[in-house]
């Protein structure tokens, strides 16, 4: 049985293989509207990277940072992303506990949500870094310098947080995936069946 809405059918008994071989479709044969979209995120990050080169070159007095202080648009954003990551976090966190039939899509969407944040939050101390080739002067290891990291700059305890939380949330996140990839295994061939058997390890 269905049911009609502006004038389409909607099946109320649909099968999951019927599902996973619509989802399989879309990701084999990506429509041109993907191919423009696609385009202009990467024009876009080219604009960013351009951005990013030219300060890199001109100090972070391009950026409007002549004054020294704590905390600016570059620190901010970091909090910023970092929060979006706890929301994820949190929500992924209350279904598991709920056992929420309906979570799946939702809490494979949160730790997404929150991976990527992380990814992006990592940038933003490098960026307020000013000279991000001396970003290992962070990480804390032995050298012949004789030289440990302050580690009660902020800087440093970024490092920490940062790797150790991106670590757990993209094991997580995996984890979670490997049946998806197991089923794309199944459901392609040649150099994708090979590269989806790996990533659901066999």
């Amino acid at each position: 049985m269905g049911q009609v809405i502006e004038d389409k059918v909607i099946d109320e008994k649909l099968e999951w293989s019927r599902i996973n071989a619509d989802v399989i479709a879309s990701m084999q044969s990506p429509r041109r509207a993907y191919w423009i979209a696609l385009s202009v995120c990467l024009l876009m990050v080219g604009c960013a990277v351009a951005a990013e080169i030219y300060q890199y070159k001109m100090g972070l007095g391009a950026a409007g940072l002549n004054n020294p202080h704590m905390w600016d648009m570059y620190i901010a954003t970091f909090v910023f992303w970092i929060g979006m990551s706890h929301a994820g976090t949190l929500l992924s966190a209350i279904l598991h506990i709920i056992h929420a039939q309906w979570r799946k899509p939702i809490y494979r969407f949160a730790e997404a949500m929150t991976t990527f944040s992380l990814m992006t939050a990592g940038f933003f101390p490098m960026i307020h870094l000013g000279r991000v080739w001396n970003l290992y002067w962070v990480l804390p290891y032995v050298s012949d310098r004789g030289i440990w990291p302050n580690f009660r700059s902020p800087l440093v305890w970024d490092a920490f947080a940062i790797s150790t939380y991106l670590s757990s949330s993209a094991l997580f996140l995996f984890i979670g995936m490997i049946p998806d990839m197991a089923i794309l295994r199944d459901h392609t061939t040649g150099w994708r069946k090979k590269f989806y058997g790996l990533l659901c390890l066999g």
